[in-house]
């Protein structure tokens, strides 16, 4: 969390540099610089633009597709996947007005709708801590034009939205996918963007010009300016990608700046508070207005987290520079009455990790890829303490029922997931437990 001190400072820093005619100006960025700073701005875009056309390659905008089971191996797409709540997922076509969307009464169950930006902002949470669980209607308007006053607005005529409902286990599949059958939109879905989306690892003059096709699309705001202001030497715009006619030397060295920003986007840690091997996140985490670094981190390793009042996260710092684990046999000990303190539910999933910065679960032969406070046969000991075993092989008998499985030979990371978090969690005075080695 930042203090008034740090916020502050971030403020000195933002208006930093002589100012003129109400613009600040600094010295001119080398071309690769811009090209980093670039490719981390645009990469959250990209992402989120690759997922529109994957979801609108098997069906029209504005209408639910509901993952009908928990994500599994065989089913997990998006990097960092959660196996404690069942997905419904659409996308919002706002461009020939506005949408209602329908939310089913859920009771006291866990359930959230996350609507996003295309730049990977929460615009706002419905579901169980903020609307409750009695359901109802709600209007999901665009930027422009008529929409009735209580109507949620998109910065763009474009966003994602993200349904989360808690499942208690595999005898509580059928009554979630019941709550994901209440779910609907209604609206008018216009064509499909014909804009060619790169991957991230495209060429550097196809991923910029898709970039530049995405942000003409939706725009981003004017606090936006300062960046465009500096990437200005690639050719990079608001209007479109125009770059001038690059030397050998200058391509180089855009390359180069490339290959910094998906070594920076690739970086396994949450935030850069840590504790006794946890990485805490920045206030920021799912609303990141200017942060653009961090942003793109976390499109790459954790896509569509949500705000730290509706789901604290915090990632393990590893046991190796790169910020994963790389050895075996680890123990997390929570103490009497020291469990993570939520309103929702905890749970800790192991991902295996990939060479780009992204997690997935890894193949076990129990199946388990989360552990947490609903795992069916979870033991306590007798003072109400919890053990949690995390190893690449089975710890033996007495230790089983909290095992957590480790892949075999790749490196892993643990995310730890707290739901509607209490006020010590939120503030900083909770702090998970460092992780030991058992023999």
């Amino acid at each position: 969390m930042l203090d008034r001190r740090h916020l502050l400072a971030a403020g000195a820093a933002a208006i930093g540099g002589a100012v003129f005619a109400g613009r600040a100006f600094a010295a001119q960025p080398s071309l690769r610089a811009a090209a980093r700073e670039a490719w981390l701005y645009s990469v959250a875009l990209i992402e989120v633009a690759n997922v529109r056309r994957r979801i609108l390659a098997k069906g029209p905008a504005n209408a639910f597709v509901p993952n009908r089971n928990l994500t599994n191996i065989q089913t997990q797409r998006v990097t960092s996947p959660n196996n404690d709540t069942m997905y419904s997922h659409a996308m919002l076509d706002l461009a020939a007005g506005p949408v209602e969307l329908t939310l089913p009464a859920t009771g006291k169950r866990y359930f959230s709708v996350q609507l996003v930006d295309m730049y990977t902002n929460t615009i706002a949470v419905l579901g169980t801590r903020t609307t409750g669980g009695d359901g109802g209607q709600f209007v999901v308007a665009g930027p422009g034009g008529n929409a009735p006053a209580n109507a949620i607005r998109a910065p763009s005529d474009w966003a994602f939205v993200l349904a989360r409902a808690l499942v208690d286990g595999p005898a509580d599949v059928a009554a979630v996918r019941a709550v994901q059958d209440g779910l609907a939109i209604k609206g008018t879905a216009g064509p499909i963007p014909a804009i060619a989306v790169p991957a991230r690892d495209a060429p550097w003059r196809d991923y910029f010009a898709g970039a530049a096709a995405l942000i003409a699309e939706s725009p981003p705001p004017v606090t936006d300016d300062a960046l465009f202001d500096r990437i200005a030497p690639l050719g990079l715009t608001r209007s479109g990608f125009r770059p001038p006619d690059f030397t050998a030397e200058a391509i180089r060295e855009i390359e180069a700046g490339i290959a910094d920003a998906r070594a920076i986007a690739a970086q396994s840690q949450l935030g850069k508070l840590t504790k006794d091997g946890w990485a805490y996140p920045p206030w920021d985490l799912g609303r990141f207005e200017q942060d653009y670094e961090f942003r793109a981190q976390i499109a790459v390793s954790g896509l569509f987290a949500l705000p730290l009042e509706e789901a604290f996260y915090t990632r393990s710092t590893g046991d190796a520079p790169d910020g994963l684990f790389h050895g075996d046999r680890y123990h997390l000990h929570f103490a009497p009455g020291a469990l993570p303190p939520v309103d929702g539910f905890w749970s800790m999933t192991l991902y295996e990790a990939t060479g780009d910065g992204q997690f997935f679960f890894t193949p076990n032969p129990i199946e388990r890829y989360a552990i947490g406070d609903r795992t069916e046969g979870l033991v306590r000991n007798r003072d109400g303490s919890i053990d949690i075993w995390i190893a690449r092989r089975d710890p033996g008998p007495a230790r089983r029922a909290n095992w957590l499985p480790a892949p075999e030979a790749k490196p892993f990371v643990l995310s730890m997931r707290a739901y509607v978090p209490q006020a010590p969690l939120l503030n900083g005075v909770y702090h998970f437990p460092p992780l030991g080695r058992f023999s």
